[in-house]
C-alpha cells in the first residue's frame, strides 16, 4: 500500500510517496513560492537525481497537481497511475483538545480544525487549504489528520494547566498543548526496539533538539510532560525562539522599547533564542565555529541552550522517579556531539553516562547506543521521521 505524506505550509508543500510493504521513500519533494511569482516544485525519485519544475502555481490545488504529475510522469515518476495512492496523510499542526489521536478526515473534523485557527494562526489554515487541494484532485481517497499535539494530550490536568484564572482556560483552552508529537511518539518507538523492551515498560525522556526544540516525558509509551506550551515559543532556548521567561518582560519591553504586543510577539518569536544572545546565528554550526575563535556571546548562547535542556531533563526524572533512557534526535540531536556530551555531563551520580568515543564517531543518519558500558541509564541517537510516523498512522486508520 503507497501513501502520500503532506506537510502544507502557507506558502510551501513537502511530500513523500512511501511503500508501506517496506516503508521506503519512492519519491519525495517540495512545492516552493505557492501564490508568489517564482514558484517551483522539487521532485526527487528514489535513487534518482533532483527534478526542478518551474511553474507557476497559483494555490495549493495547482501544487497538489503538480505533485500528482511529477508521481506519475513517463521520465521521472514513480508511479504508472494516481489509484495507485491509497491514501494521504495529513500533517496537522493543531488538533486542540479535540483529538488525542489520528483521524480520517470528514467535514466535522474539518470544522474542529477551522476551530482551532486561532490557537495557529499560521499553520492551522494551510493545512486545511492542502486537505481541500487533495479532496478535490482525489476525490475518494481517503484523507488522514496526523496532529502535532495529539501525543500530548496524555498530559495530566496538573501538568498541562496553567495558573491563570480558570474561565481563561474554559473561554478560550488557555493550556499547555506541546508540540512535535509526531517525532517524540517516533523516536519512543524506536528506543523501546532497540533496547528490545515495550514502551508500556520503559521511562524515557526524548529531546527533538533542532531550531525549534522540544522534551518530552515519555513514561509507559505516554506523554506525561512536555516543554513547549500554548504555543512552541515556550520550553528551552532555542534557534530564534526565547523559550520560558518572566511573562511580565513582555510588557516591560512594549513599554521600555515602545513596541506594540505584535511587535514584542515577534521579537521573541523570531529574534530571540540563540541569534538574539549571540548576534552570529540560530544555527549550530556557525555558533561551534564562533565559539571556536572566541565569540564569548557565541559560548554563552550555546551554555544558556545546554542549561535549558538539563534543567528539563532533571525535572523530568524527578516528575517519572527515574529514567531509562535518553534519546537524542532531529538535527542538534542527531548531528552534534558536542551539545549531546555538554548536556549529559557531571550526570554520573544519576546513573547517566556518555561512552565519549561513541558519541563523537555516532554515524550520521543511524541509531546509535552512545551510552557508556557502565551508565545505568541508556542514552540513544535515534534519527526522526516524522513522514513514516505519519504514514504509519494513516495506514492504521485506513485497514
Amino acid at each position: 500500500m503507497k501513501i502520500l505524506v503532506i506537510n502544507a505550509g502557507s506558502s510551501s508543500l513537502k511530500y513523500q510517496l512511501i511503500d508501506m510493504e517496506t516503508e521506503k521513500v519512492m519519491a519525495k519533494g517540495l512545492c516552493e513560492r505557492i501564490g508568489i511569482e517564482g514558484s517551483k516544485l522539487n521532485h526527487t525519485p528514489d535513487g534518482g537525481e533532483k527534478n526542478v519544475i518551474e511553474k507557476d502555481m497559483k494555490d495549493h490545488s495547482d501544487a497538489i497537481k503538480m505533485v500528482l504529475d511529477a508521481l506519475t510522469d513517463a521520465n521521472y515518476g514513480v508511479i504508472s497511475d494516481m489509484s495507485e495512492i491509497a491514501a494521504v496523510g495529513h500533517r496537522v499542526v493543531h488538533g486542540g483538545e479535540t483529538f488525542s489521536g489520528s483521524v480520517v478526515i470528514n467535514d466535522e473534523v474539518k470544522k474542529a480544525l477551522e476551530a482551532c485557527v486561532p490557537l495557529a494562526p499560521l499553520h492551522n489554515p494551510a493545512n486545511l487549504i492542502g486537505i481541500a487541494a487533495c479532496e478535490a484532485a482525489m476525490p475518494g481517497v481517503p484523507q488522514i489528520g496526523v496532529f502535532d499535539t495529539a501525543f500530548h494530550q496524555t498530559m495530566s490536568k496538573e501538568a498541562y494547566m496553567y495558573a491563570v484564572p480558570y474561565e481563561l482556560y474554559e473561554k478560550h483552552k488557555i493550556r499547555r498543548y506541546g508540540f512535535h508529537g509526531t517525532s517524540h511518539k517516533y523516536v519512543a518507538q524506536e528506543a523501546a526496539k532497540m533496547l528490545g523492551k515495550n514502551p508500556e515498560d520503559l521511562k524515557m525522556i526524548t529531546c527533538h533538539m533542532g531550531n525549534g526544540s522540544s522534551i518530552t516525558a515519555v513514561d509507559g509509551g505516554k506523554s506525561v510532560d512536555t516543554s513547549m506550551g500554548f504555543t512552541p515559543l515556550a520550553g528551552v532556548v532555542m534557534g530564534t525562539r526565547c523559550g520560558d521567561i518572566d511573562p511580565a518582560i513582555v510588557k516591560f519591553i512594549a513599554e521600555a522599547e515602545g513596541k506594540t504586543i505584535a511587535e514584542v510577539d515577534a521579537l521573541l518569536n523570531k529574534e530571540s533564542g540563540v541569534q538574539g544572545i549571540s548576534g552570529v546565528s540560530s544555527d549550530f554550526r556557525d555558533l561551534e565555529a564562533a565559539q571556536a575563535e572566541g565569540n564569548e556571546r557565541a559560548a554563552l548562547a550555546l551554555d544558556m541552550f545546554v542549561e535549558s535542556v538539563r534543567k528539563f531533563i532533571g525535572s523530568y526524572m524527578v516528575k517519572m522517579g527515574g529514567v531509562d533512557a535518553i534519546i537524542f534526535t532531529a538535527g542538534i540531536g542527531e548531528n552534534t556531539p558536542v551539545m549531546r556530551e555538554a548536556i549529559t555531563a557531571n550526570l554520573e551520580a544519576f546513573g547517566i553516562k556518555v561512552d565519549s568515543e561513541k558519541n563523537e564517531k555516532a554515524i550520521r543518519g543511524a541509531q546509535m547506543d552512545i551510552s557508556a558500558a557502565d551508565s545505568k541509564v541508556k542514552i540513544l541517537v535515534v534519527p526522526t521521521n516524522e513522514e513514516l510516523m505519519i504514514a504509519k498512522e494513516t495506514l492504521a486508520l485506513v485497514k
